[in-house]
């Protein structure tokens, strides 16, 4: 059995959690006897070489519809179902955010698609993305899939509320890498908070900051600046107090030690599909805090913290709360029994198997 995983062309140089789901979906699948290449979306493929493809982030079809009509294969979608519209119509300000306002979630993602290609800072794979629009596009990779993989089951539901197309799908979790990520014993810095994700305005760092500003805790920021994201990330140092710092990008191994020593992390975004650094802090005994937006309190359901993206005052609310918790062992034994990636890579060998001979 051979697959190919056809992936964003920024997936490497802009990573992000769908970098870290490619890659250890891949180790794993490997481990079990499956061949998988990984491959960006502006690469020529040599589709023969392959039983299957396997086809990431839905909402970038434009990505997608080249390789669909080229290659005759059957494929497979992980969806990553990301809705940006609540960010871009509240948050954005001046011009765009007035531009912004007057379109749809699928309207917003086709001038993006379009602006990244105008400006050369990525590749229109499908010229008929054009003329097809972002909705369109993706009802026809709907219609066309044999299956689509969703993170969890309100994923498919949005999905099926969004485009009125009933697909065949498996709710394959993510997870995380119970080699790295297990509880240690380490006593904790009570007062250290930790953010681990890009700082880009869906993760809203923004508004977290202004939440823990001059308080008691010690709030680290961990990560780069999404790409077109750097006047975000210097707005978010200009406001920050002393007790705010910031810690580039670090590869999975060299965060262990931080989420060991941190008794708090916090993921205020706007949206979520999963939030994997929410899982990884969660199996190594962080208490967790989450946005209430998205599909990631389908994972820690009634044991994380909830905020508002909207409302800093709920976001240290929800801090306190977390910081003053005994710890959550139920949760941490969840995420470790349920949300692996050798689970997930079981679940997506289970679907290729229906459509691989």
């Amino acid at each position: 059995m051979k697959v190919v995983f056809i992936v964003r062309a920024t997936l490497y140089n802009s990573p992000g959690g769908d970098t870290i789901q490619v890659n250890e979906t891949a180790r794993h699948l490997k481990e079990m006897d499956v061949e998988v290449d990984i491959r960006k979306a502006d690469e020529t493929i040599g589709y023969n070489d392959y039983d299957l493809l396997h086809f990431f982030n839905i909402t970038r079809p434009a990505d997608m519809l080249a390789h669909i009509k080229r290659s005759g294969k059957p494929f497979v979608v992980s969806t990553i179902l990301l809705d940006y519209s609540d960010y871009d119509k509240k948050e954005r300000h001046g011009f765009t955010g007035k531009m912004l306002s007057l379109f749809s979630a699928d309207g917003i993602e086709y001038l993006k698609t379009i602006y990244r290609w105008v400006t050369g800072k990525d590749r229109l794979a499908s010229i008929a993305y054009l003329w097809m629009g972002q909705r369109r596009s993706i009802k026809k990779i709907l219609r066309e899939t044999k299956e689509v993989l969703v993170q969890a089951e309100a994923e498919y539901f949005a999905l099926l509320k969004r485009y009125d197309i009933v697909p065949e799908y498996s709710v394959v979790y993510n997870g995380v890498n119970t080699e790295l990520f297990q509880r240690t014993t380490t006593n904790r810095n009570e007062n250290l908070v930790l953010c681990v994700a890009r700082i880009e305005g869906i993760k809203n760092q923004y508004n977290l900051i202004r939440a823990l500003n001059n308080s008691a805790y010690k709030l680290l920021l961990i990560g780069d600046a999404a790409p077109n994201q750097q006047t975000y990330y210097e707005q978010c140092k200009s406001i920050a107090a002393e007790n705010i710092s910031f810690v580039s990008h670090l590869p999975q191994e060299q965060l262990v030690n931080y989420y060991s020593a941190a008794k708090v992390h916090v993921l205020p975004s706007w949206f979520e599909v999963c939030g994997l650094s929410s899982l990884e802090a969660a199996a190594m005994g962080c208490r967790v805090v989450i946005s209430n937006k998205g599909f990631a309190p389908s994972y820690f359901k009634n044991d994380a913290f909830y905020c508002d993206p909207s409302k800093p005052h709920t976001i240290l609310k929800a801090v306190d709360e977390a910081a003053t918790a005994k710890v959550n062992g139920e949760l941490q034994k969840r995420v470790l029994q349920n949300y692996t990636w050798q689970k997930t890579a079981e679940k997506t060998l289970s679907v290729y198997k229906k459509y691989i001979a």
